[in-house]
């Protein structure tokens, strides 16, 4: 039935293939870009290691972070809404930790609430640019409060509200997923030169090197990702919702947690990334 569901909203045009883009960042992954993604995540949750941490990826996709988290010695549960991306991550766990029990995998939704229940609570709960992609932003948002044990992490990452261009980027996103394969080309050839180009006029205007080679470096060395995937991303992530980060501090402050780590895209094109700590009480 899930599997009919999502087969629908996709021939629909309703929902993007995520699982389908990572498949093919496997293809790409290496050893060095498995690094980063481990230094990411230490750097964002300032620690050295995951040992014995109890650690929840949701929305794994490529299973790369899990892989990280995994590797930095986290217990680990993932689970991903798209059955492609289940099985990427199931993928990498085959390929570095056959048959490890301390790594678990399965199909999940973070709005399906008795799914969500029976979950559990953990130290670290991990959600990197999945809950806007949900449909129904704010749900998910409230759903992983409960799976944050006292005193642990929720690190998420949320698409900044830029307005009028977030509307603008989310009727392309409509007009992608409704489109044919040949349109679908067009579309992400049209909006990387259009984004390409807008980068180089700010690195211009810097005083910078208008070419793009340093900056797709150093995406890469970011959190180990690709330029090329992360651009179908942006461009086919539907459903697709925004806030400003004074909304997402406000929403997690009143629902008793801190704030103890932030990094903005600077106003623009991108996900502001929050580490918070729950140990506030919960504000009425």
């Amino acid at each position: 039935m899930v599997t009919e569901v999502h087969r629908s909203e996709i021939a629909l045009g309703t929902r993007f293939e995520f699982g389908k883009n990572w498949e093919k960042f496997l293809r790409s992954l290496d050893e060095s870009r498995i690094l980063e993604a481990e230094r990411s995540i230490k750097h964002m949750l300032q620690t050295e290691d995951l040992k014995g941490i109890r650690f929840l990826d949701i929305g794994s996709g490529s299973g790369l972070f899990s892989l990280a988290a995994r590797r930095s010695g986290a217990t680990v549960h993932s689970f991903d809404y798209d059955l492609r991306a289940v099985a990427c991550t199931e993928e990498l766990k085959r390929r570095y930790f056959p048959g490890d029990s301390s790594w678990t995998i399965e199909r999940g939704d973070i709005l399906d609430t008795p799914y969500i229940s029976q979950l559990g609570k953990y130290d670290v709960v991990y959600s990197w640019g999945v809950l806007h992609h949900t449909g129904n932003m704010w749900e998910a948002l409230q759903n992983v409060i409960p799976l944050v044990a006292e005193k642990g992490i929720l690190f998420i990452s949320i698409y900044n509200d830029q307005g009028f261009l977030s509307q603008f980027w989310k009727s392309v996103k409509k007009r992608y997923n409704r489109s044919s394969k040949p349109l679908r080309a067009l579309i992400l050839l049209w909006a990387g030169l259009l984004l390409q180009t807008g980068a180089a006029v700010v690195r211009v205007l810097q005083g910078q090197n208008p070419l793009p080679f340093k900056f797709w470096s150093e995406k890469k060395k970011a959190r180990g990702m690709s330029v090329w995937h992360d651009l179908v991303d942006w461009v086919g992530g539907y459903p697709f919702e925004v806030a400003k980060p004074e909304e997402i501090f406000d929403f997690y402050r009143r629902n008793g947690f801190i704030l103890v780590k932030l990094k903005t895209c600077g106003g623009g094109l991108g996900c502001n990334e929050f580490v918070f700590c729950r140990e506030a009480e919960k504000i009425t």
